[in-house]
């Protein structure tokens, strides 16, 4: 399935249905009086987060909802039946807005959420509701009025508990394999990974979080360089962030300490609080070196770095430390609840 994160929609609630002139005929009742009956509400239209949806893809080839119009009113005081309220259904994490004002509409965060999006048109009143002692044949109707109308902007920021970041290739993708049942391609090759994956990693009978790994950045995302750092809002609503370095690039293809500083200097530029959220440092590739190199390379990077915060020392492709890593990850999210 293609992944699509951003949709532009067409909305067109209800039109309420036009009141009905009408007079009462019936045998031996002479001058019966006026019983028109009012027109119907127009159908609101909602957006609705379902389960199981994780990509905007279907918007692509529908674009434009109506919700039906009210019907008009009838004789014998009828009032017209109201338009069946539009439920379209969206992923969980859609943030809704105003696509010609910006204006933020709202977001639905939990599945099953109801957000009203355009709001049928009122009904037409019947000539009923215009008799009075003075006008008792009134012939005066009033039509229904139009339902919203409006183009609405679609994004979708991924619900998950962890984020992975780093440089192409710096094993995020493998990383995920190895502690979740998600299978993003993995390959010897930079820019793997096209878009956002998630993983849900299961620690022990009753403990669960959802990871979210999303193409690697390389310095000068932020100006487009790379596939630049539209998929970092995808890391908006997460808790904590991995940030993993390639402990081992090959010849000529970076220092590691200096892969970590890009990779934090576009946290920075793409803002929303990412480089301030809490991060730990993961080293991955440690099976790359035997013990006691391992060891110095990776206390070396360190100390580059200055880093003060929690680090951890993996390999995705053997599992070394991956297991301990999702303990204390369970651990920190469970404590934070």
């Amino acid at each position: 399935m293609k992944f699509v994160d951003e949709v532009t929609i067409q909305v067109d609630a209800g039109r309420g249905g036009n009141g009905c002139l009408s007079f009462r005929r019936e045998k031996y009742i002479p001058k019966g009086g006026p019983d028109g009956g009012d027109g119907g509400d127009g159908g609101d239209i909602y957006l609705v987060a379902k389960a199981g949806l994780n990509t905007l893809v279907d918007f692509r080839y529908k674009r434009h909802f109506k919700a039906r119009s009210g019907e008009k009113g009838q004789g014998s005081d009828c009032t017209g039946k109201r338009g069946d309220d539009l439920l379209v259904s969206v992923p969980p994490g859609t943030v809704v807005s105003d696509a010609e004002t910006g204006e933020r509409i709202g977001e639905l965060v939990e599945e099953g959420a109801r957000l009203l999006v355009a709001r049928g048109g009122a009904r037409g009143l019947g000539n009923t509701r215009f008799k009075s002692s003075t006008n008792r044949a009134p012939r005066k109707t009033t039509p229904g009025k139009p339902g919203d109308s409006r183009m609405l902007k679609l994004e979708l920021k991924l619900l998950a508990d962890v984020g992975l970041v780093g440089l192409p290739n710096a094993g995020k993708s493998t990383f995920i394999r190895a502690v979740s049942a998600a299978r993003p391609k993995v390959a010897d090759y930079p820019f793997t990974t096209l878009y956002p994956h998630l993983g849900v990693v299961r620690v022990g009978s009753d403990q669960s979080f959802v990871v979210a790994d999303i193409p690697g950045l390389i310095a000068g995302a932020a100006e487009g360089a790379g596939l630049g750092i539209q998929f970092l809002k995808h890391l908006a609503r997460t808790r904590l962030l991995l940030h993993l370095v390639d402990v081992a690039p090959s010849a000529g293809e970076g220092d590691p300490a200096e892969d970590a500083r890009a990779v934090t200097a576009e946290l920075k530029k793409f803002g929303e609080g990412l480089a301030e959220r809490e991060r730990w440092l993961v080293l991955n590739k440690i099976d790359l070196f035997d013990h006691d190199a391992r060891e110095t390379r990776c206390d070396a990077i360190v100390e580059a770095l200055g880093w003060r915060g929690t680090v951890f020392r993996i390999s995705a492709a053997t599992g070394e430390g991956c297991e301990e890593l999702c303990q204390r990850i369970a651990a920190h999210l469970g404590a934070k609840e």
